[in-house]
Parts: structure tokens; C-alpha cells; sequence
């Protein structure tokens, strides 16, 4: 990523995590960032692009850091600990794509949509987990989904984002 997309990435993480996506206009973002609307447009065709591309890229790096953790433990259960432990540092890392994140996940607009299906998506991949777990006897034959939804929402929401 060239040094300007990073600026906007940058300046439009923090106006969407303090206003709001609503709030928050194109001409805001260039006035902070300092460069001219076809600059910003040379890098991304619309605010909705910034903030897929926000949002996208939050996850990558959430389950990227997760795939990394957990192919290194053996037990299902060390897996599940690692997921937290890096569920934490993600939320005091990168606490805007966060807040952006979970601000957005009700409603039914496209954005509000993908960044429910984005969240279902790395729930789901908790959820492999502890089947793996419970078909290993390291977890109580519990409901995998309710196990793996009280994960996240007990590091996302109980967090002060």
C-alpha cells in the first residue's frame, strides 16, 4: 500500500470510528488527509470502497493472526486460548476497526450486511475449533455455536472500543 492510500486508509478509519460511516463525507476525509478528491478517487471509486476496504483488511489481519497462533498448539483448548489473547491485543491494537466493525453489524444496508457476514464468518472458524475440541474430548459436548459466539462477544463487547 503506496504511502497516500495509507493516509486515507488511516484518516477514514479514525472519522469512521469517531462519527460515524454516516457522518463522515468524502470531502472530510480529503480535507484531513490534505490531497484533492481525484487523488482519493485514484486510490478508491467511493466512500462505501473505503470502508469495505477498512473492514476487509481488519479481519484479514484478525484471522491471519489467529491462523499463525493456533497452527503452532496442539490442543484444541490452547487454540482457544490463543484466539483470546489475541482477540485482546487486536482490540487494544487496532481498537477503530473495531468499533467501525460491530457499529455496523445491524441494519440492512450492503455494508451492514457484509460486516455481519464478516463477523459469522471468523465466528464460524471459532466454531471448527471447538467441534474439534468436543470430538476430542477436550470440551464439553456443548452447542459449538453458543460457545463460540459467547468467545467474541465476551472480548469484543465487554472491551471498552
Amino acid at each position: 500500500m503506496n504511502k497516500t492510500k495509507r493516509r486515507i486508509f488511516e484518516i477514514s478509519m479514525k472519522l469512521f470510528a469517531e462519527k460515524g460511516y454516516d457522518a463522515t463525507s468524502i470531502e472530510e476525509i480529503t480535507a484531513v488527509v490534505g490531497v484533492a478528491k481525484g487523488t482519493l478517487y485514484y486510490h478508491f471509486s467511493s466512500k462505501e470502497e473505503i470502508f469495505t476496504f477498512l473492514i476487509e483488511e481488519g479481519m484479514k489481519l484478525l484471522q491471519n493472526s489467529i491462523e499463525i497462533k493456533t497452527s503452532k498448539r496442539n490442543s484444541c483448548l490452547d487454540k482457544l486460548k490463543a484466539i483470546i489473547l489475541i482477540q485482546i491485543k487486536i482490540i487494544v491494537k487496532y481498537q477503530n476497526i473495531i468499533s467501525i466493525l460491530l457499529s455496523q453489524i445491524w441494519g440492512n444496508e450492503t455494508r451492514n450486511i457484509n460486516c455481519r457476514n464478516l463477523v459469522l464468518k471468523y465466528i464460524k472458524s471459532i466454531e471448527k475449533i471447538v467441534e474439534e475440541g468436543i470430538k476430542n474430548n477436550e470440551i464439553k459436548n456443548t452447542n459449538p455455536e453458543v460457545l463460540a459466539s459467547r468467545n467474541f462477544r465476551l472480548n469484543m463487547f465487554y472491551f471498552d472500543i
